[in-house]
């Protein structure tokens, strides 16, 4: 287990928020000023972060790529040379399947992507490494959906990249290998912003795909003020997304031109 993955649990929320309501506790009798600011800012926290409607309000800061209209689909084939699919995550040994499977996030892009390659004719590259450490990888996964569910083959795998940034990198070295520098990439709406600038720093033309967007209206009873535990799980990847967002402009530099 990463250094990294432990500092995200514990740092992001609710982990957060759960260690704020923590150490209210510890301090109640030393520090009761000091408890009652944690208690208040990890109860507030968690309360916000339950709501659908802040998952919207959200979203629509992180969701600046416009959707691509089923239109113009057909005139990807004259504008990119390949349709660049991100992994999003591995469920293992699925009882059900038999075996391990894309996530229920990584699904999404999949049919999304197979929809593009239909009407667009591009071949499929998909991208995404060990998510347990153990094989298949992502992208292996997700090329026996392309073509076990949608008849569609998927002509490159990337197998080694663990985040967006080497997503981005090593899918850009094996692309140019084959002179390509033109992709439409597929990744959620709130995660195209770190993923078209990362592939963008890779030296990679990029034409935006968005799908799975979160900040439409949100369709819940009292306009999503009720508190939901999927909105949870959803606050934390939009918190996440803007955290990577700044860390990755800060830490990461383009790649050096192909020669």
């Amino acid at each position: 287990m990463s250094i990294r993955y432990m500092l995200k649990q514990f740092f992001l929320p609710p982990g957060l928020f759960l260690l704020l309501l923590l150490a209210a506790w510890w301090l109640r009798r030393r520090f009761p000023r000091m408890a009652a600011l944690c208690f208040v800012s990890g109860f507030a926290g968690m309360a916000l972060f339950s709501l659908p409607v802040v998952v919207e309000w959200a979203a629509r800061g992180l969701e600046r790529e416009p959707a691509l209209h089923q239109e113009t689909w057909p005139a990807l084939a004259e504008q990119a040379q390949v349709i660049v699919v991100l992994g999003g995550g591995r469920d293992l040994a699925d009882p059900g399947w038999g075996a391990d499977q894309p996530s229920l996030m990584a699904l999404e892009r999949v049919r999304f992507a197979a929809r593009l390659a239909k009407a667009s004719g591009l071949p499929l590259l998909t991208t995404g490494g060990l998510h347990y450490g153990q094989p298949p990888s992502e992208a292996a996964l997700m090329a026996e959906v392309f073509a076990r569910d949608y008849g569609l083959p998927v002509r490159w795998q990337e197998g080694q990249s663990r985040t967006t940034w080497e997503n981005a990198l090593y899918t850009a070295q094996l692309l140019n290998a084959q002179g390509i520098n033109r992709v439409v990439l597929v990744t959620q709406a709130w995660h195209m912003p770190r993923a078209r600038w990362s592939f963008e720093q890779a030296g990679l033309h990029v034409i935006s795909a968005p799908m799975g967007f979160l900040g439409t209206p949100n369709g819940r009873p009292v306009g999503g003020w009720l508190p939901e535990s999927k909105a949870v799980w959803q606050n934390g990847l939009l918190l996440n997304e803007a955290v990577g967002l700044i860390g990755y402009r800060l830490f990461y530099k383009p790649a050096a031109p192909s020669l």
